[in-house]
C-alpha cells in the first residue's frame, strides 16, 4: 500500500467579504493554494513521490479550512461492522492485514441519482479534479458516518441530520449514520481501522471539539473537512472516509444569533460539500463562497456540482 502524508494547508482565517488582504500563514507568507483560490484557479496538491508498498495507493486527505462548522450528534451505540446490502455482489477475498475485504457493503448500481436540477451553473470547483470530472465517493455503496457528540449544542442532532439530508438530495450518495463514537480528532487520522470499525474503511468522523484539542481551529476557523482518496490498478480513485471537525463553541454562538439556525445549517452544509469533494469559489451568491454570509443553503452552481460528485464511478475494487 502507497500512503502519501497528508496535506496540511496553514490555518486561515475567514476572509472579510469584498476585502483584500489573502490570509498568510504563521511564516508570513502566503500559501499557493491561497493564491490559487484568488485568482479563481482550482485547488490542486503539490504532486508527491510515495513509496510503494503494495497495490493500492492511499492519497492523504486535501483538508480544506473554511468559514464552517458542523453539528454533531448522539445517536446511541456504535454498531458492528457492516453487513453486505441487499442484492450486492458478494465481497471478494480479504487482501491482507493492512487493508479491508475490496467491496464491502457495495451493491451493482447506484443505490440514488442526484436530484433534477432547476438550473444549472458552471460556478462550483472541486477539491480534487481528474480528467473526465473529480474524485469522488461511491454511488454503489453508502457513506456510514459516526459522531463524536462532546459539546453538541441543544438541538445538533437536527441541525446535522437536516445537512446530511441536503447534501444526499444534492448528490443522490446514501449516508448512513451508524451512531456516537469516543474516537476524536487526530492529526493523521488511519482510513482503515479493523479493531475500532470492523473489515471495511472507517466510517466518517464527525467530531466536535476546542481548538486546544484541533489546533486547527485556532483563530477564527471554525471548522474543515476532507476525505481519503483510494486508488486500485487500473481504477479511477474514490473517496473511502473522512472527517469534519467542528469548533463547538463558535457554532454556539451562530445558533444564539436572530436566524442562527438557517445560519448553522448552512454552514453544516458548506462543510458536508467539503467532505464529498466540492471547493471554494469567488461567487458570494452560491453557498461555497469562503466566507460567511446572507446564503444560507446551496445555490445553483453548488447543486450543479454536487450533482456531479454524486454520479461517480462504482469502484469495488477497493
Amino acid at each position: 500500500m502507497e500512503q502519501d502524508p497528508e496535506q496540511h494547508p496553514e490555518q486561515h482565517p475567514v476572509r472579510p467579504a469584498g476585502g483584500p488582504e489573502l490570509p498568510r500563514s504563521p511564516s508570513g507568507r502566503v500559501p499557493r493554494w491561497v493564491r490559487d483560490e484568488a485568482a479563481a484557479r482550482d485547488v490542486v496538491p503539490e504532486p508527491r513521490r510515495p513509496a510503494v508498498r503494495g497495490p493500492l495507493r492511499v492519497l492523504g486527505r486535501q483538508l480544506l479550512l473554511g468559514a464552517s462548522v458542523v453539528a454533531a450528534l448522539a445517536w446511541g451505540a456504535l454498531g458492528g461492522p457492516v453487513p453486505p446490502l441487499p442484492g450486492a455482489a458478494p465481497a471478494p477475498s480479504p487482501v491482507g492485514p493492512d487493508l479491508p475485504t475490496p467491496g464491502r457493503g457495495a451493491a451493482g448500481a447506484p443505490l440514488g441519482e442526484p436530484a433534477p436540477l432547476a438550473a444549472t451553473s458552471a460556478a462550483y470547483r472541486f477539491l480534487h479534479p481528474r480528467e473526465g470530472g473529480a474524485t469522488a465517493y461511491d454511488p454503489c455503496r453508502p457513506v456510514h458516518y459516526v459522531v463524536r457528540p462532546d459539546g453538541a449544542p441543544p438541538g445538533g442532532d437536527l441541525l446535522l441530520a437536516e445537512a446530511v439530508a441536503r447534501v444526499g438530495t444534492a448528490t443522490g450518495l446514501r449516508f448512513v449514520a451508524e451512531g456516537a463514537t469516543a474516537e476524536g480528532p487526530v492529526e493523521r487520522r488511519a482510513p482503515f481501522q479493523r479493531d475500532a470499525y470492523g473489515d471495511r474503511w472507517a466510517p466518517v468522523l464527525v467530531a466536535w471539539a476546542t481548538p486546544a484539542e484541533a489546533p486547527r481551529l485556532a483563530g477564527e476557523v471554525t471548522g474543515y473537512a476532507g476525505s481519503h482518496s483510494v486508488t486500485a490498478p487500473g481504477r479511477p480513485p474514490v473517496l473511502v472516509t473522512g472527517e469534519v471537525v467542528l469548533d463547538a463553541g463558535q457554532m454556539a454562538r451562530v445558533l444564539a444569533r436572530p436566524g442562527g439556525w438557517a445560519a448553522a445549517r448552512g454552514i453544516v452544509q458548506h462543510e458536508l460539500a467539503h467532505l464529498v469533494g466540492l471547493g471554494h469559489v469567488d461567487d458570494p451568491t452560491q453557498l461555497m463562497h469562503p466566507s460567511t454570509g446572507p446564503v444560507t443553503d446551496f445555490a445553483a452552481g453548488d447543486l450543479t456540482g454536487l450533482a456531479v460528485l454524486g454520479r461517480g464511478p462504482c469502484v469495488p475494487e477497493v
